[in-house]
């Protein structure tokens, strides 16, 4: 990859195109900026119900993750062949990954847990990019956090990746009990508080 003036770029490939790019786009403060499919979002700050549900699983998380796992929010995790560069709300991971990877970019098949809570902004692309792009990857657990399915608020869990997809090990509506398997082994009841 050669870079001229700072301005343009000659890249080898797609991946090192579009992370180039990721990298110089200046967002609005408080906004997260992805990749999904090679096009680059931005989505604004998340509701109040949205933080609320993030917040609820990263604190019973963390009564069960050991002490070398940490739980980030927004942390890039890079899947390349799909050219995807997500934000999670949510992602449990080694420390030692954050210290092995560059100083933006983890591969996200260094985390063990992904959580995405949707948005108006997200939805689309949490339900259906991001849960491939997570599968391809190999991430072992995908849990979808959505406040804004049609038939209202769902918790769906996503594990065993095979072949870029997932199977389904829980789906229901928030306030069910979902158990997460070892290495977490604890269970989690989602609240949702709709947006005012």
């Amino acid at each position: 990859m050669r870079e001229f003036e700072g301005d343009y770029l000659l890249a080898d490939n797609a991946w090192d195109e579009v992370v180039w790019v990721w990298r110089r786009t200046e967002a609005p403060k408080g906004c997260k900026v992805e990749i999904v499919e090679g096009l680059i979002t931005v989505a604004p700050l998340p509701s109040v119900a949205h933080n609320l549900a993030a917040g609820h699983v990263q604190r019973r998380l963390y009564d069960v993750i050991p002490d070398e796992w940490g739980i980030y929010q927004w942390l890039p995790l890079a899947v390349p062949a799909r050219l995807g560069l997500y934000a999670p709300d949510l992602a449990v991971v080694a420390s030692a990954a954050l210290r092995a990877g560059d100083e933006q970019l983890i591969p996200a098949a260094r985390a063990e847990l992904v959580g995405e809570v949707t948005s108006r902004a997200t939805a689309a692309n949490d339900r259906t990019h991001k849960r491939a792009g997570y599968a391809e990857a190999g991430v072992p657990l995908y849990l979808l956090v959505d406040g804004l399915a049609p038939g209202g608020p769902t918790v769906t869990l996503y594990g065993e990746p095979e072949d870029g997809t997932y199977h389904v090990l829980h789906s229901g509506s928030v306030g069910t009990a979902v158990t997460l398997p070892e290495p977490f082994g604890c269970t989690l009841e989602i609240a949702w508080s709709p947006a005012r």
